[in-house]
């Protein structure tokens, strides 16, 4: 008795596998809970094992399910390299995503690597550049959709699809944060988190004077690293060897920072929608009540 596998229940499987939950793999697939649920146990049916154990409310794969796994990328990349070979290409399409370089190098290899696996016929290309030339490029329309972490993005309508906290961070090897007046490293006049912290502290009559400056987070992580100044972070930018800073440090609490997705108005076809909703159910946290990072 021969069953034929379904590409599409393979790739909502693929989706829960790379994404960690049943929710999130709706999001990216566009599908409601019930659609996911439902595919689900008729790929379990198919398959003729099971594939999910639940584990208090949430559900992960058996061993069968992580044997799947795998036949399910090389069903999914067959499939569509078979469609674009008879399609003449019409099936490869090439997405232009930009991103400021302080989340590139955390958020997006994972995130990007997943959505290559669930989507082997779309190219994305990636720009890191600062939130504000983001915005423009995305205005020009030179890019399909972007990323932003800056408050001066909204006048082009973002949707708002990650919020989390804003911290001080230090080398927890030196003691930057404990001079008279502090060292900062921040990014460019332009940047949004500058003003932010620079009015907290003028607030807080905290003496300070920026020491470095520089457009690039590889450069301000070094500054810090080096315990050669303080700078200013979001939750999920924090790496390995920092200590964020409080009020007992004698540091003001800072802002929540926003993180937007922006869409040019040229960019309205079906692949754009892919990426769109892969990444906000990959690192959206907004309306979910949880700040846990998918990627991680």
């Amino acid at each position: 008795m021969h069953h034929a596998l379904d590409i599409d229940q393979l790739r909502t499987f693929l989706a829960i596998a790379e994404l960690g939950s049943f929710t999130k793999a709706g999001e990216a697939v566009h599908k409601t809970q019930s659609a996911v649920s439902m595919q689900m146990r008729r790929l379990e049916e198919r398959v003729g094992q099971p594939i999910f154990i639940k584990d208090g409310r949430q559900s992960r794969l058996t061993e069968n399910g992580l044997r799947l796994v795998e036949f399910a990328r090389r069903m999914i990349m067959l499939n569509d390299e078979t469609l674009s070979a008879f399609n003449g290409q019409k099936e490869v399409g090439h997405v232009k995503l930009g991103v400021p370089d302080d989340y590139a190098d955390r958020l997006l290899p994972q995130v990007l690597a997943a959505f290559n696996r669930l989507n082997p016929s779309i190219e994305v290309q990636v720009e890191c550049l600062s939130s504000a030339r983001l915005t423009d490029a995305i205005r020009e329309g030179t890019l399909d959709v972007a990323i932003t972490t800056s408050q001066d993005t909204m006048d082009l309508r973002g949707e708002i699809i990650r919020r989390e906290p804003l911290y001080w961070v230090t080398s927890n090897q030196h003691c930057a944060h404990t001079q008279d007046v502090v060292r900062l490293a921040l990014g460019p006049v332009t940047c949004g988190w500058r003003r932010i912290s620079m009015d907290a502290l003028d607030r807080s009559g905290r003496p300070y004077r920026v020491s470095y400056t520089s457009s690039s987070a590889a450069a301000l992580v070094g500054a810090v690293q080096a315990g050669l100044a303080v700078t200013v972070f979001p939750e999920s930018a924090i790496r390995d060897g920092m200590r964020i800073l409080d009020e007992k440090d004698g540091f003001p609490t800072l802002p929540y920072c926003d993180i937007a997705l922006l869409r040019s108005d040229t960019a309205r076809e079906t692949m754009h929608d892919t990426l769109c909703n892969h990444l906000v159910a990959a690192i959206g946290n907004v309306g979910s009540g949880t700040t846990q990072l998918a990627a991680e």
